[in-house]
């Protein structure tokens, strides 16, 4: 027709397309994000215009289903409404004056308050912290409330599912949450569900990819939590899974590659805090609220206990809480800052925070793997180094095998926080995490001791030594970087 063949008419709606999509990203895209995060979608989808747009109609937006957000609020509310007036904790030397501020910041975002009368204790060792586990879940006399990223049945976790059969069998009420495509990722899945479906344990999955049930989110969202809860008197949470220590997955036995996790077993009125978190998980994925197992607070201040704070975060807030908790206590930190965080990926915010800090004459450490498990985030971690080494910060390589996976940072002598939250950008934007603040010397006395540990069994890196990185590692370290920064 009129002299112009079909393919010429493909290529014109080709290139007609291919300009519309570019003019429709440079108006959606920048639209409530991050600059790095929306420079990095611009530039994937004007280099793969048909691919980039596709990825960002698929991940593109952090938004979880109306229903679950709506569910989040009510929560919320509920938390705020049953936890008025209970913020009773000794305000006493030395009570940090900046704290009170962080704490209000924490019970505007995630609706929990700080509270006393606690005690924790540090579990470092993987295989005692899961014997620890078992022995509490023994003396279960109610429910046990478990939530894990990560939730597999093999030969290191074996008697921890055999303490839950036990359990129920007692007339305990048990109930597990794992995330669902993380935990179906994991070697024995399958297995996995039908032995705690056999035990009578009732269970869920979180943030289901199951669209013929009508679930479905954004494909790459994770709950990315770490909760056990018995009988509301006991609670654990930290960064470790329950998974052989290897992960089971082959390439890291090759590799010889084991996790170092850090744990904390809690008792106190702040286990009704991990309850809470259990509580609205749970109510998310089964529309059951139960009230039923939310303990009463009790209010009376221990001597030399700890004032500890529970911190959800996650992409059913508004705000980065995790975030925005992190950069409140790196601005007011006096005298030290110390991280460790296995992947250390800062927005510019953190990165500003952290460099702010050594220019204020603090003394800044952060801990991290020699090594990694994931190619793509451990050369984007690295792209940070020299910025950081050139601004003061010490940083302490984890020597290989072993994997930090531990989440904690110290400010001064006077607050930690521990948790499941790495410092990076898909803990702070994309996964549901919980994180405990806690102020009380003792604690921070105990992370020393860990922290101590760690630098030990760690090599320090030099800015001398980074700057003779070949050239192909550079390039990597930046490509991957570049990429972290679409979300």
């Amino acid at each position: 027709m009129f002299g112009i063949d079909i393919s010429t008419i493909i290529l014109v709606i080709a290139l007609v397309v291919d300009f519309a999509i570019r003019v429709v990203a440079i108006i959606v895209v920048p639209r409530n994000r991050r600059p790095t995060s929306g420079m990095a979608w611009l530039l994937t989808i004007f280099f793969l215009p048909y691919i980039g747009a596709l990825l960002f109609l698929m991940i593109g937006y952090r938004t979880l289903p109306k229903k679950r957000l709506e569910m989040q609020e009510e929560i919320n509310q509920f938390i705020l409404d049953s936890t008025e007036g209970i913020e009773q904790v000794r305000r006493d030397h030395p009570w940090p004056l900046w704290l009170e501020s962080v704490v209000e910041l924490n019970r505007n975002l995630g609706s929990m308050p700080l509270v006393g009368g606690n005690k924790a204790r540090l579990l470092g060792d993987y295989e005692s912290t899961f014997a620890e586990m078992v022995t509490d879940i023994d003396r279960a006399r109610n429910f046990v409330h478990v939530e894990f990223y990560i939730f597999s049945l093999d030969p290191t976790t074996a008697p921890l599912f055999d303490a839950l059969e036990n359990a129920v069998k007692r007339g305990v009420t048990v109930r597990v949450l794992m995330d669902h495509i993380q935990s179906m990722r994991k070697p024995g899945y399958r297995e996995t569900l039908r032995r705690l479906t056999d035990s009578g344990v009732k269970w869920e999955l979180l943030l289901p990819l199951q669209p013929l049930k009508g679930k479905w989110q954004r494909p790459d969202l994770r709950n990315h939590r770490k909760v056990l809860v018995i009988d509301g008197t006991v609670g654990y949470m930290g960064s470790q899974n329950v998974i052989d220590r290897s992960y089971n997955i082959p390439k890291n036995i090759r590799r010889g590659l084991k996790w170092k996790d850090l744990m904390t077993r809690v008792e106190g009125p702040i286990v009704s805090g991990l309850n809470a978190i259990f509580i609205t998980d749970w109510y998310s994925e089964t529309d059951d609220l139960l009230t039923r197992d939310i303990q009463p607070v009790q209010t009376d201040i221990v001597p030399h206990s700890l004032d500890c704070q529970i911190v959800p975060s996650g992409p059913g807030f508004e705000g980065e809480n995790n975030l925005r908790l992190f950069l409140a206590l790196l601005y007011y930190a006096q005298e030290r800052i110390i991280i460790t965080s296995p992947y250390f990926v800062p927005d510019e915010s953190i990165m500003y925070a952290i460099t702010t800090a050594t220019q204020r004459g603090l003394r800044v450490e952060l801990f991290v793997s020699e090594i990694g498990d994931q190619a793509l985030v451990y050369h984007a971690q690295r792209s940070y180094y020299e910025e950081l080494l050139r601004a003061g910060v010490k940083i302490y390589l984890y020597k290989a095998p072993y994997v930090l996976h531990a989440k904690h940072f110290t400010i001064d002598d006077e607050v930690a926080v521990i948790g499941s939250s790495n410092m990076d950008m898909r803990s702070f934007s994309l996964n549901f995490e919980v994180s405990m603040m806690v102020r009380g010397r003792s604690f921070v006395q105990q992370l020393r001791v860990v922290e101590d540990g760690y630098r030990e069994d760690s090599r320090e890196l030099t800015l001398e030594e980074w700057m003779k990185q070949p050239l192909r590692s550079t390039v990597l370290d930046n490509l991957a970087r570049l990429t972290s920064a679409v979300q």
